[in-house]
């Protein structure tokens, strides 16, 4: 047992370590430069370095003396990275969206609008691609190919949007609505009542792969509450303004991939044993497509208890 809470240990202070301290100390290390430097001095750096150095010097004279700041430094190194971990949680929740209508205002009032503008986007996309279709039954074979290369742009255009009529205020929110709305549309499922039990049911290798691919969601927003954070570095020292543009554009690029990831592997996660559940459950269901109607009453059965078979 002592061996296992060592090892246990060992990991929790790796996990602090590399989570919390690391980026913090980075953090204020670079905060402190922009402070020393300003915006008339910006491009002083040997002033920085001589300034680093005679502090250093002055605190080398006493162990208690660097002792102490170095354990106030680590400590406020990691209330740096729980402060980005707490922004990255908000702003996972303004990515997702999923409850957008019980927003205060004007948050609700400005995802209304966002809303709205998609949706016509949307359309506009979505009417180009029938455009695209319906020319390219009326070519010949030999013009096909172009209107073929047409209509994959056009569906890419439309992808960027949202896969399905966008409902919430954002892409990456929509992205996951989009498996809620083809999963019920083809096997007649709600995703919200029948995962919980679903996920209880996949194999491990399923829920590893799941849970890795929700980890480097959560991993991008943490990225994103560091950049928000570094903006007090461009406050500071103006040509730091560069770094929070790179790490929340990085932050979003890396969203948008681990999001639309996460989707692919719930739907397909859903579709592969959503049968198996079934089954386990009493339904008749052979092996072969899962039908609508059972779908339906695989879901109500879960929510309510209610045996429609």
């Amino acid at each position: 047992m002592s061996d296992l809470l060592s090892e246990l240990g060992k990991k929790l202070a790796e996990r602090w370590l590399t989570l919390l301290v690391l980026p913090g100390a980075l953090f204020l290390a670079t905060l402190a430069a922009a402070w020393q430097l300003g915006h008339t001095g910006w491009y002083e750096v040997g002033r920085l370095l001589e300034s680093t150095d005679g502090k250093a010097k002055s605190l080398s004279t006493s162990a208690a003396g660097t002792a102490l700041l170095l354990i106030v430094f680590l400590l406020s190194s990691a209330a740096c990275g729980v402060v980005a971990q707490a922004i990255g949680s908000l702003l996972e929740r303004l990515w997702f969206a999923a409850d957008w209508r019980q927003w205060t205002p004007p948050l609700r009032w400005l995802a209304h609008r966002r809303v709205a503008r998609r949706q016509q986007r949307y359309r506009l996309r979505r009417d180009e691609v029938g455009r695209v279709v319906a020319l390219s039954h009326a070519l010949n074979d030999s013009a096909r190919q172009d209107a073929d290369a047409e209509l994959d742009v056009a569906a890419r255009r439309l992808s960027e949007i949202s896969d399905e009529a966008p409902r919430r205020p954002t892409w990456m929110g929509d992205r996951m609505q989009a498996v809620d709305i083809r999963l019920h549309r083809s096997l007649g499922l709600e995703l919200a009542v029948v995962w919980p039990h679903l996920w209880l049911h996949v194999p491990e290798s399923t829920r590893s792969a799941v849970t890795t691919a929700r980890t480097e969601v959560s991993r991008a927003a943490v990225l994103g509450g560091w950049g928000l954070l570094y903006l007090l570095v461009g406050a500071l020292w103006w040509p730091g303004l560069l770094v929070p543009v790179v790490i929340t554009v990085t932050a979003r690029r890396r969203a948008r991939t681990a999001t639309d990831g996460y989707a692919t592997l719930v739907e397909a996660a859903v579709r592969l044993h959503v049968g198996g559940l079934a089954r386990r459950l009493g339904f008749p269901h052979s092996a072969g497509p899962f039908p609508r109607d059972l779908g339906e009453d695989l879901t109500a059965h879960l929510r309510r208890g209610e045996d429609q078979r």
